[in-house]
């Protein structure tokens, strides 16, 4: 089986690539189970101070896959999201995420859940949810927890693309530099992490998402009930079917 996941090792940081360009790094099983090993793999090791989530070509995240969003996976899809999201949010290593192109739907909620989001001007978001009878459930933890509440409510409500640029003035990203100085600003980033004590990064990480974590544990199993019970209803599924014609 290919591997949607590809582990690149430098000195300090592991770098946990998406690479699953036939979905368009959507968020399918296999991947998220992928990145949730990478991140335990991650947290064991010694050698490692810093983990960097970044993608292989031009999108980062398509969302949810919604050719998996049928049986089964209907329920166990956002319980996954839910636990992934927990685990960057518990690392005991900071996890920076590089992001140029396109983010979609529940991938954003990787982007907010990450300690430094470091982003291209010329990155394009959307929470897409609504326009297939959905709402951007699990992810909401993070996003709320970053987001200014009236860019919540107008991307939400709304599921018009913003740039990265924008993405900064309202919370979800850190940083967003131009393309060019993308990787130099990540490199930056990565280069300021590698210079604290590892127990200074772990206390201060736990100190900063105590709030999120609680969160994620006070409604994850909640809001992830929420997600199963929108994908399973007709108006979702009828939605998701037009959706994947029109992709073909």
């Amino acid at each position: 089986m290919h591997k949607l996941i590809r582990e690149v090792r430098r000195s300090g940081v592991v770098e946990l690539v998406l690479d699953s360009p036939h979905n368009r790094n959507a968020l399918s099983r296999q991947l998220v189970s992928e990145l949730f090993d990478g991140l335990e793999r991650a947290e064991s090791d010694p050698d490692v101070a810093v983990v960097l989530i970044r993608q292989e070509g031009s999108v980062f995240c398509a969302g949810a896959d919604l050719s998996e969003m049928t049986g089964e996976n209907v329920r166990e899809a956002p319980k996954a999201m839910v636990r992934l999201q927990r685990r960057i949010a518990t690392l005991s290593k900071p996890v920076v995420v590089r992001v140029s192109g396109a983010v979609r739907a529940g991938g954003s909620g990787i982007v907010a859940v990450s300690d430094v989001a470091v982003v291209a001007t010329d990155a394009t978001f959307a929470l897409t949810e609504v326009r297939l009878g959905l709402t951007p459930a699990v992810v909401s933890i993070p996003l709320l927890a970053r987001m200014h509440p009236r860019a919540v409510s107008r991307t939400f409500l709304t599921a018009q693309t913003f740039d990265g640029a924008t993405a900064e003035d309202i919370g979800l990203a850190t940083l967003a530099v131009p393309p060019d100085d993308l990787d130099t600003a990540v490199d930056d980033v990565c280069a300021a992490l590698l210079k604290a004590e590892p127990q200074g990064l772990r206390e201060t990480k736990g100190l900063i998402n105590r709030a999120l974590v609680a969160a994620l544990d006070e409604r994850g199993g909640e809001l992830a009930e929420l997600s199963a019970s929108l994908f399973a209803s007709d108006v979702a599924q009828q939605a998701m079917s037009r959706f994947l014609s029109r992709a073909k």
